[in-house]
Order: structure tokens, then C-alpha cells, then sequence
């Protein structure tokens, strides 16, 4: 049997996914069947825009709950006190500036369930995040991207 994916996050991005699961389960699943319902109330089925549409939305509620429920089952929390205060891992938050003079970014490297760029979140599958992670406050490190290589120097963990 293959190994299930684990998905690392921090104790915040789990508390933030049960929040969505209970909502999605308690608040969206329940409306999306009373417009199905209606949309029944409206006659023949195969010409009817509303019911198509209703189901729509439940297949892509469905999906969701089950994706969430793989990523609470398999979540793997981050604990940051067992390493080392300097070392860039999971859960950290990095700040960096690119070479040779660019000003400085500050990222939190999260489990791909949390990441959020717009708000500074990004992946530990991000091409960034990878280049970035085991290594150290001070160090500078080259990786590539999508967008060609990136040379950076780290300039805090926390």
C-alpha cells in the first residue's frame, strides 16, 4: 500500500481547517441541498439551469470536505522547539533580501494546506521555501525558480 502524503502545519492552520470543515459540513453543505430542493420544486430536470448549477456547487463542496478531512487526518504538526532557533524550517518566519540589493521580504513557510502568499504564507513546496529551508541566519543562498536563479541573504529566523 503507498504511503499516505502527510501534510505539515502549524497547531493555527489546523485549528483554522477544522473551522472550515465544521463549516462546510454545519453551514455551506445544508444550503447547497435546500437549493437543490428548490431547484427540483422547479420541474423538468433537464432543462433546468438551477438544478445544474446547485449540484454544481455540491460536487465542488463535497470535494473540499474530502480534501480537508485527507489533510486533518494526515496533518503533521510542526513543533519549532526541538530545533534550532537560527535553522529555517516549516513554521518559521524568514526574512531575507535578494542579491545584490534588493529590500527585504519576509515569508512564513507553512505546510502547502496553509500557504497563503498574499499574506506572506508560502508553501514548503514553493521553490523559494525549498532553496530556503535547513539553512541559516546570516548564510547566502543561490536556488532556482520558475523566474530563473535567486541569490538571497537570510537576514532573520524567527
Amino acid at each position: 500500500m503507498a504511503q499516505d502524503k502527510m501534510y505539515p502545519m502549524t497547531e493555527e492552520g489546523k485549528e483554522k481547517l477544522e473551522k472550515e470543515l465544521e463549516d462546510l459540513k454545519m453551514v455551506q453543505r445544508p444550503k447547497v441541498i435546500d437549493r437543490i430542493k428548490i431547484a427540483r420544486s422547479y420541474g423538468d430536470l433537464s432543462e433546468n439551469s438551477e438544478y445544474e448549477s446547485a449540484k454544481d456547487e455540491q460536487s465542488m463542496l463535497e470535494t473540499r470536505i474530502s480534501t480537508v478531512e485527507r489533510m486533518l487526518q494526515y496533518a503533521q504538526i510542526i513543533d519549532n522547539d526541538s530545533t534550532d532557533k537560527d535553522e529555517i524550517t516549516v513554521g518559521k518566519k524568514v526574512t531575507f533580501k535578494e542579491l545584490p540589493d534588493e529590500e527585504p521580504e519576509d515569508y512564513t513557510i507553512v505546510g502547502a494546506a496553509e500557504a497563503d502568499p498574499m499574506s506572506g504564507k508560502i508553501s514548503n513546496d514553493s521553490p523559494i521555501a525549498k532553496g530556503l529551508l535547513g539553512h541559516r541566519k546570516g548564510e547566502e543562498v543561490s536556488f532556482d525558480t520558475p523566474g530563473g536563479s535567486m541569490s538571497v541573504k537570510i537576514l532573520a529566523v524567527e
